[in-house]
């Protein structure tokens, strides 16, 4: 196998999250409520991936694991600390490609596949509160990809399975 493909996993480590920096030209965006999706999803899976840095520990990728590992609660269960492995390519293009081929890699979500999701996670007997905590929806997101006609989503939020009364679930949509 060639070393260069294992070489970067060699170098895994945890370091002060303060020693790391962003880079200046990182083109991705994420919405607030995404980086609470981020956050979660670290707190309940734990750290699955490491943040890609230079030798200097700038970001190559993993900025918003790198922002959100500095908020409550996960500085403090970290103990300030982040996982990077160090990256060297020969000039800043190849960090700015870096940067972006793993932002574009990671794809988008299709729409079939995450009813399929929905419907799966409901007809196992978890709440639309639980659902859209978990996975970063509202609930009129997760009535639209559950296929439910809009009576029977709201005679399941009634009843609790969405842990909301019917006057909530209206108000809040």
């Amino acid at each position: 196998m060639d070393n260069k493909m294992i070489s970067p996993l060699a170098t895994l480590q945890w370091v002060d999250r303060d020693m790391v920096k962003p880079n200046d030209y990182n083109p991705n965006k994420v919405s607030r409520q995404n980086l609470e999706l981020l956050k979660q999803s670290i707190v309940t899976n734990g750290w699955t991936l490491p943040i890609v840095v230079r030798p200097d520990l700038t970001i190559i990728d993993g900025f918003h694991r790198w922002t959100v590992a500095g908020e409550d609660p996960l500085v403090s269960m970290l103990e300030g600390r982040i996982p990077v492995v160090i990256v060297e390519h020969k000039d800043k293009a190849g960090n700015i490609y870096g940067t972006v081929t793993h932002n574009r890699a990671r794809g988008t979500h299709l729409l079939e596949p995450m009813k399929a999701i929905v419907k799966e996670l409901m007809g196992e007997g978890k709440t639309v509160k639980e659902i859209g905590k978990q996975l970063g929806m509202r609930p009129e997101e997760i009535f639209r990809l559950s296929e439910f006609s809009k009576e029977d989503f709201l005679r399941m939020m009634a009843q609790g399975r969405g842990e909301y009364s019917k006057a909530e679930f209206i108000t809040k949509i």
